[in-house]
């Protein structure tokens, strides 16, 4: 049973709903971010990513920068910029891009459902990454990331979303980043409460994407829980901000690989190696690969097709049957000697949302052979969680991504 709750969110005035949302923190860098916001002192980025406003080289890590955005988001709200609902709410936001619409429930999620796996995690989170958000939130006493939650459609969610939609009207409906971004707020008592109701009936939520955020609001959580021995469970400490999204709606890209060099051997060395564990074929043009267990490689400005031979591929492990799992074995570890693609230097990782294209670039440029894979899918995903294993590194990257800052969640109200 899952616990999804409305809460009274923090969320942009109507003249300000294109102004301060902003992409998440972790897509972009510091030098980045300050070329973003030239000319919007509203974006949330001056939340998110505080030590734009410190001097150029501040460490990213330093007080100065979480105390910095704990001003900024103070003086948002202090200035209405940022308005509050005066009772708990649930949120339907809507994003469409390319003509392709995912819907989802704004809402806070448990850290107790987390904590006992009623939320599944595919990924595991570094420490130095939590620790950062962990400051962050708590700071700032806020969510102020939203947590990609998907869950197993339910029809009867849907229709609730169906019926408000078709029966009010939006409170926001702005284009940002070329993906169209529109929000209702449910805000009538009896629907909030359906609405958690038939949340009762979800057995298991996924993290989707976000999994240092979610970890780190629940740390946050347990903090104020150790520091509040007396605690209900109502407080908001208790819950962190989330959107769910039934997984039939989501779309996961191929996330690319490029490395820049060919471990000692030359090309032809090289394919006649990759040969022995999958069937390849020169293309006469870009190749993206249309099914599971197929690959795309480009060498110099040559495209060839990778078809992995029945022997390599394992259908019997969630894990080990994933694309990324049968090239990371037969071709990133074996051959170009890459353990670990983590911490190698020699690997990079591209976005699908960036093309093929950017993959010809960068070979031109500073790699010698770059991957080109098949997405790994939303139900991949939800078999290795509910396995309670891990995915491998850079497994997924959906879009489009939620934005930050149309929903704030405050920890003490």
């Amino acid at each position: 049973m899952a616990v999804f709750r409305g809460f009274k969110a923090y969320r942009p005035a109507k003249d300000r709903q294109s102004l301060i949302p902003a992409l998440p923190y972790d897509v972009m860098s510091s030098e980045e971010a300050r070329e973003m916001v030239k000319g919007n002192p509203l974006s949330f980025l001056h939340i998110d990513k505080a030590e734009i406003d410190l001097p150029v080289g501040t460490d990213i890590y330093d007080d100065a920068v979480y105390n910095k955005a704990k001003e900024n988001l103070l003086s948002l709200e202090k200035n209405g910029d940022l308005i509050q609902d005066s009772k708990p709410c649930f949120y339907i936001y809507k994003q469409v891009m390319n003509s392709r619409s995912q819907t989802g429930i704004v809402g806070c999620a448990s850290i107790d459902d987390y904590i006992n796996n009623v939320i599944k995690k595919h990924e595991h989170t570094l420490a130095k990454k939590e620790q950062d958000r962990i400051r962050h939130v708590d700071t700032c006493d806020a969510n102020t990331g939203p947590i990609f939650l998907t869950y197993r459609k339910k029809d009867s969610i849907s229709k609730i979303i169906d019926e408000w939609v078709e029966t009010h009207s939006p409170v926001y409906d702005f284009t940002a980043d070329s993906v169209e971004q529109t929000v209702w707020v449910v805000d009538d008592e009896k629907t909030v409460e359906r609405i958690a109701k038939k949340f009762e009936n979800v057995p298991s939520m996924y993290i989707a994407d976000g999994h240092h955020r979610c970890a780190s609001a629940v740390r946050v959580g347990q903090m104020r829980r150790e520091k509040f021995k007396n605690f209900s469970g109502n407080e908001e400490f208790n819950y962190f901000l989330a959107v769910a999204f039934p997984d039939e709606e989501l779309k996961i890209m191929d996330y690319n690989r490029v490395v820049k060099d060919l471990n000692g051997l030359s090309e032809e060395e090289f394919i006649s190696a990759v040969s022995k564990s999958f069937d390849v074929e020169e293309k006469s043009e870009q190749y993206r690969p249309n099914k599971k267990h197929t690959f795309g490689m480009l060498i110099g400005s040559r495209w060839y097709s990778l078809t992995a031979k029945d022997e390599i591929v394992d259908e019997s492990d969630p894990v080990a049957r994933l694309d990324v799992s049968i090239l990371q074995k037969n071709v990133l570890d074996e051959i170009l000697d890459i353990k670990n693609p983590k911490t190698d230097e020699r690997i990079d990782f591209i976005g699908g949302i960036r093309g093929l294209t950017e993959l010809e670039r960068r070979v031109n440029t500073d790699m010698k052979v770059a991957f080109a894979m098949y997405p790994t899918t939303v139900d991949d995903l939800m078999s290795i969680a509910d396995a309670g294993l891990i995915m491998p590194p850079k497994s997924t990257w959906f879009e489009p991504k939620l934005l930050s800052g149309l929903f704030i969640h405050h920890l003490s109200d």
